[in-house]
């Protein structure tokens, strides 16, 4: 049976939520990619036991992370049962609903129907009594607000979720949303948007800004923008590349001259720092301190252990800052 390292706290950042009292650490594990039917079980083990070892006490999921959809949830209850159980109290486990997930019209968006009984199959998949967060993972444009955040309040009266967050919102319906949380006295304490040197979304729309203002965690993913912010593709596409055996979310017409020479300039500030580019584009992410965690995927375990590295480097100049941005 695996035993956690007794050196797991030793050099990992944790962060306080928002002004919650609940702290996550400052690099965090999604289970997005590789852990569906299509991964290798003993390789999701050691990916989750080295993650572990390593300070990273959060482990992201969704309904609909596969593929199938829900194998995620059930590879990770699985090593829940059989390994992490004994440590549930150390663990943050954070699921979602709000992408389709079941036929009919009762399994997507955002109606108070999906959502509890989404969390319910989660919870049966993850062999849990309870979530520490659950989100709704995008904005419902038909759905009113008020029902959305009210079957949100109703999961943590049940004791099904400790927290609440919000996934993929925009600042003023996130400011909308969280004005109704706050009447239901529902522990909201945290967006998930994609965020990234590449993708300054949440900086365009308000979120980050909003998020600050309203005392939000934010937790972001996507940070090395599928791969690109990496040394994958500083000399072309490898043939064993995502791109190549996984077109769902990268393509090939994304690795342009113009992005590749982007992604060569960037990966020389980094050098100058002493970091990968990798490293250097999570430690971006957590500069200013408003950002609470980064979630990182990882196809192999090694890849945990080079994550976890962003945080011994997170100061920039601002000659740093401001070539990054004209790159």
């Amino acid at each position: 049976m695996y035993t956690a390292s007794e050196k797991r706290y030793e050099k990992m950042i944790y962060n306080r939520c928002g002004k919650s009292g609940l702290k996550l650490p400052a690099v965090s594990l999604g289970l997005w990619h590789n852990f569906g039917d299509t991964g290798v079980y003993e390789n999701m083990r050691q990916i989750c036991f080295t993650a572990f070892d390593n300070g990273i006490t959060h482990f992201d999921l969704a309904n609909n992370y596969g593929p199938d959809p829900g194998s995620a949830e059930k590879n990770f209850g699985k090593i829940l049962r059989e390994d992490l159980g004994r440590y549930r109290d150390e663990l943050i486990i954070s699921t979602k609903a709000g992408y389709d997930m079941w036929e009919g019209p009762y399994g997507n968006w955002g109606s108070r129907k999906y959502l509890i009984a989404s969390l319910d199959q989660s919870l049966e998949r993850l062999g849990l009594d309870y979530v520490d967060i659950f989100y709704h993972h995008r904005m419902d444009p038909e759905t009113p607000l008020e029902e959305t955040m009210g079957a949100l309040a109703q999961i943590v009266a049940s004791g099904k979720a400790l927290y609440v967050g919000l996934s993929n919102y925009d600042g003023p319906t996130l400011e909308k949303a969280a004005a109704i949380l706050d009447d239901l006295h529902c522990p909201f304490i945290i967006n998930q948007n994609r965020y990234s040197i590449f993708d300054r979304t949440i900086e365009n729309n308000g979120l980050k800004e909003t998020s600050a203002e309203l005392g939000k965690g934010i937790i972001a993913f996507s940070p090395l923008a599928q791969g690109l912010l990496t040394n994958r593709y500083l000399n072309g596409i490898p043939e064993d590349s995502r791109i190549r055996t996984d077109g769902r979310f990268l393509h090939a017409d994304n690795l342009t001259e113009e992005k590749l020479q982007q992604i060569r300039k960037l990966n020389g500030i980094a050098a100058g720092r002493g970091q990968t580019l990798a490293e250097m584009a999570l430690s971006w992410i957590l500069k200013d301190g408003i950002v609470t965690s980064v979630l990182v995927g990882a196809s192999r375990p090694s890849q945990i252990i080079d994550n976890v590295k962003a945080i011994q480097n997170i100061e920039f100049s601002e000659e740093e800052l401001k070539k990054i941005d004209e790159i």
